[in-house]
């Protein structure tokens, strides 16, 4: 086999071969091949040998920053939230909810600013590892990004404040999905606060997708972290991912569950063809139907399907009364959801990371919050150093004050003991079939 020209930025493993390539799809002629490996040349460092398997070199990234043991594998900075001249109530997507988020979590004393990790932006070399430099030279039009975010006024911006404004945060996100992936193998789970644009393929953007975060972390894992081999997108989000569904059509390594209404956008019937267990909903849908759904075809992926890690998109545009969603589930059955994941994910040893995609109305922020908080509580996420130094803290400060502080407001522990108040772990799985059987329909309500 031929070897790759040494570049300052660049290696190849023979040993780890394959993990770092990737065969070109089934009918793409030689010649297309040929300009394809000329862009990749140019903007990652590859070459096309003459087996039709290309051997993607691995470029120098600030993206993997080393993290503390006393910091929760949760990835969040305040460069995420999206601010400019009012234009983003345009909208209907909460352009602020990450920030809200993390309000939530550290009034609930879950989490500090030392103990948060903080990403770096997404360079535009990072970018390439997945963006064509034809798709990211058109972002460089704010016309092009006004149609990506759905928000016309912003066509009319300078590109430069598009970029600032619009681009950079969506950047700092897709670097944060990024690091949280790597995390996640580390810690056994990681979340990242934002993230999620799971309608951005490689070559086009949008539904407020800019960048293809979920595609990018999964390339960046199988290049370069040893023993990531095959992957599991398991993306509940209201809206179909027709982004890394494109993105990794025909791509064995990577196995995708996708819960979707049918009858909204983007109605992508050609990215459909990636779906391994597609489960389409109607509009309406309530709890006892969509978490038995969840339930019965998540168990069935991990029977047919053994990840490496598990990407799990966590839109909560899935809520009752969400504009664009158009679902009926309640609070408490977002957060049952993300228990349910959890929990399976946690009892098989497999790495999870968790991005929050969409959610447009403004309670969903609390929501996302209370889900962290209800994970926390049944121990299925945890951070032992960094719980450990919130409590020196706590004591500390109690001790200034004369008094202790509350962990938890009493209406958030109420909110959670009325909606959860059980854990299922390993010993649990057959119990579980029961809880969520539709031949049951009390269970969900049955607390114990």
């Amino acid at each position: 086999m031929a070897t790759l020209k040494e570049h300052d930025h660049c290696y190849a493993m023979a040993g780890n071969l394959e993990t770092n390539t990737v065969k070109y799809r089934e009918g793409r002629s030689p010649q297309t091949a040929s300009r394809r490996s000329r862009e990749l040349t140019q903007s990652q460092c590859a070459r096309l040998h003459t087996t039709g398997v290309l051997v993607r070199a691995v470029h120098t990234t600030r993206l993997y920053i080393d993290v503390r043991d006393d910091q929760w594998p949760i990835v969040y900075c305040s460069d995420y939230n999206i601010s400019f001249l009012g234009l983003e109530k345009l909208h209907p997507f909460d352009a602020g909810k990450w920030g809200r988020v993390i309000e939530f979590l550290k009034k609930a004393g879950m989490v500090r600013d030392d103990t948060l990790v903080v990403p770096v932006e997404a360079s535009e070399e990072d970018l390439r590892v997945v963006h064509s430099s034809g798709y990211l030279s058109s972002l460089k039009w704010s016309i092009t990004v006004a149609g990506i975010t759905e928000v016309p006024p912003v066509a009319l911006l300078p590109n430069f404040i598009v970029q600032r404004k619009v681009l950079r945060p969506l950047r700092f996100q897709t670097g944060g999905t990024i690091l949280a992936a790597k995390l996640a193998v580390e810690r056994g789970w990681a979340l990242n606060v934002g993230g999620g644009f799971h309608h951005c393929s490689a070559d086009k953007g949008g539904g407020f997708c800019a960048y293809a975060d979920i595609t990018l972390a999964l390339r960046f894992l199988f290049d370069r972290v040893e023993g990531i081999a095959k992957a599991m997108i398991v993306d509940l989000d209201a809206h179909q991912g027709n982004g890394h569904e494109r993105d990794f059509m025909n791509d064995e390594r990577v196995y995708i569950m996708d819960v979707f209404n049918r009858g909204i956008y983007p109605h992508d019937g050609f990215a459909k063809r990636a779906i391994r267990k597609k489960v389409e909903l109607e509009h309406f849908t309530d709890d006892r139907e969509y978490l038995h759904k969840v339930h019965k075809h998540l168990e069935e992926a991990l029977v047919e399907f053994t990840p490496d890690i598990l990407l799990y998109n966590a839109g909560t545009d899935i809520l009752d009364g969400d504009p664009l969603g158009c679902l009926s589930i309640s609070p408490q059955g977002i957060i049952e959801r993300d228990q349910i994941v959890f929990e399976k994910a946690r009892a098989r040893g497999i790495p999870i990371l968790m991005v929050t995609s969409g959610g447009y109305q403004r309670a969903t922020a609390r929501i996302i919050a209370d889900s962290i908080l209800n994970l926390q509580e049944l121990k299925l996420i945890s951070c032992d150093e960094a719980e450990q130094s919130h409590s020196s803290s706590s004591v500390l400060e109690s001790n200034k004050l004369g008094a202790l502080p509350r962990s938890r407001s009493e209406s958030l522990v109420s909110r959670l003991r009325s909606c959860v108040s059980h854990s299922s772990t390993s010993q649990d799985l057959n119990k579980e079939d029961e809880r969520y059987s539709v031949d049951k329909p009390d269970s969900l309500n049955d607390k114990g």
